[in-house]
């Protein structure tokens, strides 16, 4: 009995000898992680290994990462986000008020509290502008980003001199629509009335992605994804970044002309950023081309 005490006198002695901070976080990292619980994001996770945190876009939820996530999880912990509202997932808190922000400070709250150790974050569409957002006030925390398809200002891809004040009567326009007549305006009237995601709301309303969601939510979101430029917040991204974008050799084609486009929205990184295009691909690029994406995606997790 005597020799037991002495030997857990001897374990413990280290942890009482250090400063009561310093025992408090020695403790905690023994401590069983919570469940994680938000009123603006639901999370799963699924295999074992570094963390990958997969981010949909508009109107999707994770199911839009599923086949990529099966591909990923013998070799990663895959933690697949869904933000409330999109789809059928119960709004939460992002049925008033702002949603890229808060997501984002929800998706940096979810890497601390259960103690992901520097993960790379792989963000679609507006799930790119929230990945972004985590980064950039996520300091040392975040390892590494791909924005799939995503522009730090989106309508600099139409309109390379476009700044907020001019899209910001546009965005409006967006908002109104989806809230009084739905998103099935959209799908008919939203190129002709100008408020193109990227250029690429023809193949998002065609493609699994959209899978619509609460009226608000939707139209809140349409208008943040439309106004927020993320240009200046581009330096204090201290993690390296990957864009991945689907590009097309047909010179009639946007897609054709983009590259040049991409590489101008990301030129204020601190450290230049890594331009994949996958030929083939439209907006959904996971989707369109989902061997050449697991190439780019490999390349972009290899240690």
């Amino acid at each position: 009995m005597m020799r037991r005490l002495f030997l857990l006198m001897l374990l413990f002695a280290p942890l009482a000898a250090l400063p009561a901070q310093a025992r408090e976080q020695a403790a905690s990292a023994f401590a069983p992680i919570p469940a994680f619980q938000s009123d603006r994001i639901v999370v799963t996770a699924q295999g074992s290994g570094p963390d990958v945190i997969l981010i949909p876009g508009l109107a999707s939820t994770a199911e839009v990462w599923r086949r990529t996530a099966d591909r990923l999880d013998d070799r990663y912990r895959v933690h697949l986000v869904s933000i409330r509202g999109f789809g059928d997932i119960p709004v939460g808190a992002n049925g008033q008020g702002a949603v890229l922000a808060p997501v984002a400070a929800e998706v940096r709250r979810y890497i601390t509290s259960q103690r992901l150790d520097r993960p790379a974050i792989v963000g679609h569409s507006m799930g790119g502008l929230i990945a972004l957002r985590v980064a950039a006030g996520g300091g040392a925390s975040v390892g590494r980003v791909m924005a799939v398809d995503a522009s730090p200002f989106f309508p600099s891809l139409i309109s390379p001199g476009a700044t907020v004040g001019d899209i910001e009567p546009i965005a409006r326009i967006g908002y109104q629509a989806l809230m009084f007549l739905g998103d099935e305006v959209l799908r008919t009237q939203g190129t002709a009335m100008g408020f193109q995601l990227g250029g690429a709301s023809d193949s998002l309303f065609g493609a699994m992605g959209w899978q619509g969601g609460d009226r608000a939510t939707l139209a809140q979101s349409l208008y943040e994804v439309m106004t927020t430029d993320l240009r200046s917040r581009l330096p204090d991204v201290r993690a390296p970044v990957t864009v991945v974008y689907g590009w097309s050799r047909d010179d009639a084609s946007p897609r054709a002309h983009i590259d040049g486009l991409f590489r101008a929205g990301y030129r204020s990184l601190r450290t230049p950023a890594r331009f994949e295009p996958v030929e083939g691909a439209e907006h959904m690029v996971m989707i369109d081309q989902p061997a050449r994406f697991m190439e780019v995606l490999n390349r972009f997790l290899a240690p």
